[in-house]
């Protein structure tokens, strides 16, 4: 019999993700802070709860979501820029304390690879973390809090840049001119792996792990993105000639040495 499994967060890859894990047979918890999500959600299969995080708890009917389920799924990005300040660590903690309640045993947390910070050359799953921004700091604290339980089962999997679904660096930096960083290496991931990759962990039972999920594929981000402009019949962003002072690659050795994974999306 297939898991039942809750989905916190069921945006840009959520609600993808639950309709993938539900044609593989799975039933699917999902979670909107909108009213007018919930028939989204139910058109495709997931029974929908309106759940909200915030530094001072949980709003919403957690208990009913969290019933009965085998796994969670967290894909909650922090939302730290400008001049939002929320506690992010802190809405972790409460949804770890939820998930604890419900004697969830398994869980699959969505991060990303900025826990690296500016970190240079190859990076693996084995390299130490050095965020350097709040936002970044306070996902991996948020890490560490399912992962140090030792009540529970957690993969955490580090995806790097996404693309997919008309969400594409280019359309961003089209036109634009003066760009830095034109000579480091790309690092992203299409949604489409994101999901197999997170499908892979919960069928395969990759439990207490730690996977960067980036594609093996870096060329120069100038030579990437000129092209990628071309191809779409954008105007093609301009670079400045800059030094090459700092190169982040980040390598998905476990998942494609250890779990032989195979990454099937073209960049």
């Amino acid at each position: 019999m297939n898991s039942n499994i809750a989905i916190i967060g069921s945006g840009w890859l959520g609600l993808p993700l639950a309709e993938s894990l539900i044609e593989a047979g799975y039933r699917i918890h999902g979670s909107t802070t909108s009213k007018e999500k919930i028939k989204t959600l139910e058109d495709s299969g997931i029974i929908p709860f309106i759940i909200s995080l915030s530094e001072n708890g949980i709003e919403g009917n957690v208990l009913d979501f969290l019933k009965d389920i085998d796994i969670v799924i967290v894909n909650v990005p922090p939302k730290l820029r400008k001049s939002n300040s929320e506690n992010y660590s802190e809405k972790m903690r409460w949804l770890h304390k939820a998930v604890r309640e419900a004697f969830v045993q398994k869980v699959v947390f969505v991060s990303s690879t900025s826990v690296y910070g500016e970190v240079d050359g190859e990076v693996t799953e084995e390299t130490k973390p050095r965020p350097n921004t709040e936002s970044a700091r306070q996902l991996l604290a948020s890490e560490n809090t399912f992962r140090e339980d030792n009540g529970l089962r957690t993969t955490v999997i580090r995806f790097g840049g996404l693309i997919g679904q008309e969400r594409h660096p280019i359309n961003m930096l089209s036109g634009k001119k003066g760009l830095s960083g034109g000579n480091h290496p790309i690092n992203l991931i299409h949604l489409d792996d994101c999901i197999r990759i997170i499908q892979s962990i919960i069928e395969k039972n990759w439990w207490n792990e730690i996977f960067n999920g980036v594609h093996p594929y870096h060329p120069k981000k100038k030579d990437y993105y000129i092209l990628e402009a071309k191809k779409r019949g954008l105007q093609v962003p301009d670079y400045k000639e800059d030094n090459l002072e700092k190169s982040k690659i980040i390598d998905s050795n476990r998942l494609i040495s250890v779990k032989n994974y195979t990454f099937t999306t073209t960049l």
